[in-house]
């Protein structure tokens, strides 16, 4: 027998519980749709929550980026420094944050585990939320701190950790601000509240704020009006920026500790300039044109408001683009989504290890692009294939 026939015997068993993913081919085109094979979709699984992927003047720049400096940023921005587009970049991502300074990644999964390991060390004590993102997640294991875990609807097992009086350097509480499956907030002036009786700083991730909540499109910090009471604030530029990369804002001093500390940054090629003048560009759209955030989150509602009434729930606290319709079996989740996708939309898919064992679900996302009669249609879609499939409503 062959030595890798367990490689084999893993991905049958994968497959036997609905777990198997298969790589495909999709053509990206405009107007939140997308191509797959044959057949053209409209695009609900995307993060490009405000359509910029794809904006003439977004490409405009990385098209002049690219005539001026190619495609590659050729080593490490530590080594061979940053070209004029990355620190143009990082100048306006701290004007738009409010921020003294920003450093970049060439992820946000790099920017999380490597800020996390970076502040963090063995002799310290982080609480970090059961839902948070992969990248957070490794970044504390990473860190070799003392690692707890708790839940954001029961912040009392936070506080009762940070009682137990064990001998630690720094205490830290580390969370999203969005939870990118189930779509709901973080409580971060509460999270606030008790960092400040515990002598705790917060790491917060906007991944899927940025662009999206406060008055301003900075995130969900921002909304709940915490800015000032964040240590670090971590970004990506891959979502509502529609671009690629991670950033870290705040004081000079954290940057500059960064710059020296954070192994995926020192260790990465810097981003190509091409994508940092992309990401500029789009931050220029998002803070002169707040009328795309306020669209997307009115589709947003108007979406949830259209499966209500259609007897299909969601997640209780869920708002914002993220809608998560929960299916609980992760083949029905698979079957589900198929059938969507043979009428006409593309939805994610999610089972677990993504999410917990039995909350296997569609993970719905509406973006700036999409119009009020798509809703409609991917919402009677849902009720009818499910009804097709056995899926009663309750199941959601």
């Amino acid at each position: 027998m062959s030595s890798f026939a367990w490689i084999t015997a893993a991905l049958e068993q994968l497959a036997a519980e609905g777990l198997l993913r298969r790589r495909r081919v999709t053509r990206l085109l405009p107007n939140g749709q997308c191509e797959i094979g044959s057949r053209r979709v409209l695009d609900f699984a995307s993060n490009d929550y405000l359509d910029l992927a794809r904006d003439p003047r977004v490409a405009a720049a990385a098209a002049e980026a690219l005539r001026v400096s190619g495609i590659g940023a050729r080593a490490s921005a530590l080594v061979c420094g940053r070209t004029q587009w990355h620190e143009q970049l990082e100048h306006r991502i701290a004007s738009f944050e409010g921020q003294a300074e920003a450093l970049l990644f060439p992820t946000g999964m790099a920017a999380n585990m490597g800020t996390i390991a970076a502040l963090c060390g063995a002799d310290d004590l982080i609480l970090c939320d059961r839902f948070n993102h992969a990248s957070l997640i490794d970044g504390c294991r990473l860190s070799q701190a003392k690692v707890r875990v708790y839940r954001h609807d029961d912040l009392a097992t936070l506080e009762r950790e940070f009682t137990k009086g064990d001998s630690t350097r720094r205490r830290w509480i580390v969370t999203d601000s969005v939870f990118s499956m189930d779509g709901d907030l973080a409580p971060l002036p509460e999270l606030c509240n008790i960092a400040d009786r515990f002598d705790a700083s917060l790491i917060v991730d906007e991944a899927h704020g940025t662009g999206v909540f406060g008055e301003h499109g900075r995130g969900a910090c921002e909304a709940l009006g915490v800015e000032d009471r964040v240590l670090v604030r971590i970004g990506t530029l891959s979502k509502a920026i529609g671009a690629q990369g991670g950033f870290v804002s705040g004081s000079e001093d954290l940057i500059n500790l960064l710059w020296n500390r954070a192994r995926s940054q020192v260790y990465s090629t810097a981003l190509s300039p091409v994508v940092c003048a992309a990401a500029t560009a789009a931050i220029e759209i998002i803070a002169a044109e707040p009328e795309r955030r306020v669209r997307l989150l009115t589709a947003s509602q108007f979406f949830r408001d259209q499966l209500q009434n259609a007897g299909i729930s969601t997640i209780a606290g869920s708002t914002g683009p993220i809608v998560p319709v929960v299916l609980h079996d992760p083949q029905a989740a698979v079957a589900l989504a198929a059938r969507l996708e043979e009428r006409g939309f593309l939805v994610g898919a999610i089972r677990p290890p993504t999410v917990p064992r039995g909350t296997s679900r569609l993970r719905i996302v509406v973006t700036a692009a999409h119009q009020n009669e798509d809703l409609v249609r991917l919402t009677l879609a849902i009720r009818d294939e499910a009804a097709v499939l056995s899926i009663a409503p309750r199941s959601f």
